[in-house]
């Protein structure tokens, strides 16, 4: 069996920047097990797997070791793929998901994500996330992952986290933050319990970033970075129970998988 395959570099103009992401089209669903195997071998973050389900599709996302619920990096590599090579003309697609119907707009060469908005809750700071970041933040909050605020760009660009530290903590993943020096924020991620030491760029971390700012900055309308090796940039919108990310999308690679 043959399957197309795509590699493409989300929340960036260029190659080598960015998050990449595995995107596989497919006719009809594999057995979960090959779906795993194939983001294990790719062994990148995520690798997306999508179907056609009358005028829209049913998109799933793989680590290297999980299925998770919500991928943003994915997903705009996903509607990259379908305008950029498979002929997708509609201004929006429509994603059938674990968390919902989500949405790819095209603008320009920009695509932008809507996604549902996962405000956090104040948490006390566990010890572990301490550990694991070597630094106490400011403040703490909880979603699916931990969000935790920090004074500056320099403390979150500091960071070497302590990954076994960070894996005890019962959350997908870690989300450190602060202002930004030349934007309003920025961030990283990490997600060791998902087989993630440190992902390069994170869509669906911002659908907690985006609210919190949006609120202490008193503006819904941001730009974002994420300060990891390869870096990447989103723009971002808070739209009420919503969240609008924006960001570019780069090709690397295109073939296919044999199995």
């Amino acid at each position: 069996m043959k399957i197309p395959y795509y590699h493409i570099d989300a929340f960036t103009r260029f190659p080598f920047a960015g998050n990449p992401a595995g995107v596989c089209p497919l006719e009809n669903w594999l057995p979960d097990e090959t779906l795993q195997k194939i983001a294990a071998e790719n062994n990148l973050s995520e690798t997306a797997f999508f179907t056609p389900v009358g005028d829209h599709f049913k998109l799933r996302w793989f680590t290297p070791a999980i299925e998770v619920d919500l991928c943003g990096h994915a997903t705009l590599a996903s509607g990259y793929v379908l305008t950029q090579f498979l002929e997708y003309t509609k201004p929006v697609i429509r994603f059938e998901t674990r968390s919902g119907d989500l949405f790819v707009e095209r603008q320009g060469d920009i695509l932008t994500l809507d996604f549902p908005s996962r405000p956090g809750e104040p948490q006390e700071t566990p010890a572990a996330l301490v550990e694991g970041l070597g630094k106490e933040p400011l403040e703490v909050y909880r979603a699916r992952d931990y969000l935790a605020v920090f004074a500056d760009q320099a403390d979150i660009l500091a960071i070497n986290p302590d990954q076994e530290q960070l894996a005890r903590l019962d959350c997908l993943g870690i989300i450190v933050t602060a202002p930004g020096e030349k934007v309003d924020f920025v961030s990283r991620f990490f997600a060791p319990r998902a087989g993630i030491p440190e992902d390069p760029v994170t869509g669906s971390s911002h659908s907690t970033l985006i609210p919190y700012w949006a609120r202490r900055l008193n503006k819904t309308k941001l730009t974002a970075q994420q300060r990891s090796a390869r870096g990447g940039e989103l723009f971002c919108e808070l739209a009420g129970e919503r969240v609008k990310i924006g960001g570019h999308a780069s090709t690397y690679m295109r073939g296919e998988i044999e199995i």
